[in-house]
């Protein structure tokens, strides 16, 4: 009897073992399952763009050109001068960097005269001129050279660098300016257009230079 009853006794008892060890399986299969979302939600490094944004910050720039436009740049705002332009150049309206703008058409197209100001010295007459120069594709140049090329005039009580530079190629570019320091800031005037043209203008250009002056004070 004890021999008959054993067998059931024995599968009775495997099939319990075997109901224990499922939860064991399953509890495996959902630790790992539960641990899966937890590594990916670990949080990355922001962008920089974004990481900015968030500090109140300024988002870097994508480009220089992107800078450029989104930096502001300050204008002078003290006292002013006063001019006469050539009855032939043709005023252009103003803008918020420009005190004063005109059109002079000719020989290759048409000239730009813009007349700026600025707080300061704006990193000096040399650095002013090779920016310039760098507008017509040439090189910038050295103190000697810089000091050997300007032209130094003084007119209604301002002092003026007074400067003249040519680009190459078949459509050349000329630039004539000159640089007034005055009330802190420096105004420029500067015209800038096809070679032919500019160099025509030249004699009006150092005539208009001969009307530039202080505004006068209110009274």
């Amino acid at each position: 009897m004890i021999v008959r009853c054993a067998p059931p006794a024995l599968l009775a008892l495997t099939a319990l073992l075997a109901s224990c060890s499922k939860p064991e399986v399953e509890t495996y299969r959902v630790s790992k399952d539960t641990t899966a979302p937890a590594a990916a939600a670990q949080p990355e490094s922001p962008h920089p763009a974004m990481s900015a944004a968030a500090s109140g910050a300024s988002a870097p720039a994508q480009g220089g050109g992107s800078a450029m436009a989104s930096t502001p740049v300050a204008t002078a705002s003290g006292p002013g001068l006063t001019w006469t332009a050539p009855a032939h150049w043709k005023a252009k309206p103003g803008s918020a960097m420009r005190k004063g703008s005109y059109a002079i058409t000719g020989e290759g197209g048409e000239a730009d005269l813009a007349i700026t100001a600025f707080p300061g010295d704006v990193g000096g007459d040399l650095a002013n001129l090779n920016r310039w120069r760098g507008q017509i594709q040439l090189p910038p140049v050295a103190p000697a050279e810089f000091e050997a090329s300007r032209q130094r005039l003084e007119r209604n009580g301002l002092q003026m660098t007074v400067v003249d530079i040519v680009g190459t190629g078949a459509n050349a570019q000329r630039i004539l300016g000159a640089m007034i320091p005055y009330g802190g800031a420096t105004w420029f005037v500067k015209l800038m257009g096809p070679d032919a043209l500019v160099a025509k203008e030249k004699a009006a250009f150092t005539a208009f230079l001969d009307t530039v002056k202080a505004t006068p004070a209110a009274k």
